[in-house]
Parts: structure tokens; C-alpha cells; sequence
């Protein structure tokens, strides 16, 4: 079990202020997120749970599991088609849309498939996670016994 005054990870190197750097890196995504660049509730909430905060195993086996919950599944669904270059942009787009629209059934075929795998990558994580979880509180509660039935 890690202690609860240290952190479940740090990071560092010679030479390198990591405090600063994530002070820094957290000021940065604050006034992207204030800009809405991070238009993602996901990303915020991410930001705000901070995985230096989660001091122990249940805390972020927890918070990755429900990240997986909510970004298991492949996005299928039409996308607008920009074209960041000013000069032949309406027919690089009118290109693009002629190429998408020929690769989309086959896209979508390989996204449905993955999101298969996904989801049933996810249940069998946490069915193991429920099952071991189980079988700890089952073994706990038999030390306990055990303790009080020697006294100690």
C-alpha cells in the first residue's frame, strides 16, 4: 500500500525542475481552457482530477476505469471537412468529400469492429476488476476473523 503523504508517481530528471514544469503546464492548459480551445468536457475533467491527486490504487484504478468507460468507443460519425489552405481550398474540399465518401463504408466497418473489441476489452477489465475486488474483501474478512478468533 502507498502511503498516503507520497505521491502514487513522480517525475524527474537531472537538471529538470518538474514542479515548475507542471506549474507551467497547468497554467497553460487553464488559459487554453478559458479560451475554449479544450471544448472537451473529458480534457477539463481530466485536468481537474489530476492523476498526482489520486494518492491511492482504488482512487486511479477507479478514475482509469471510468476513463475507459468514456472513451471506449471510436467515434463514427461524419465530421465536417476543412481546408486550412486559402489558395484551390473549395475544390481540395469537394476532393476530400469525393475521397471520404468512397472510403466511408469500409471506415465504418473497421470502426464498428474496433468499438467491438473496445467494449468487450472493457467489461472483461472490469469483470476481472470486480472479481479480484471480491475475492479481496472475502480474504479480508477472514483475516479478521482469523485475528479475532486468535485474539490478536
Amino acid at each position: 500500500m502507498i502511503p498516503m503523504d507520497k505521491p502514487l508517481f513522480e517525475i524527474g530528471a537531472a537538471g529538470v525542475d518538474a514542479e515548475r514544469l507542471v506549474r507551467d503546464l497547468q497554467a497553460e492548459v487553464a488559459r487554453k481552457i478559458e479560451q475554449g480551445v479544450y471544448a472537451d468536457a473529458r480534457i477539463a475533467r481530466a485536468e481537474r482530477t489530476n492523476l498526482v491527486h489520486l494518492r491511492n490504487e482504488e482512487q486511479f484504478l477507479g478514475f482509469y476505469l471510468q476513463c475507459l468507460r468514456d472513451a471506449v468507443f471510436v467515434d463514427i460519425s461524419d465530421f465536417e471537412i476543412r481546408e486550412r489552405r486559402r489558395v484551390l481550398a473549395p475544390l481540395l474540399i469537394r476532393l476530400k468529400k469525393v475521397i471520404w465518401g468512397l472510403l466511408k463504408f469500409y471506415t465504418y466497418r473497421l470502426w464498428s469492429q474496433q468499438n467491438q473489441v473496445n467494449g468487450l476489452l472493457v467489461t472483461a477489465i472490469e469483470g476481472l476488476d470486480e472479481k479480484y475486488a471480491a475475492k479481496i474483501r472475502a480474504l479480508e474478512a477472514r483475516i479478521e476473523a482469523l485475528e479475532k478468533k486468535s485474539g490478536g
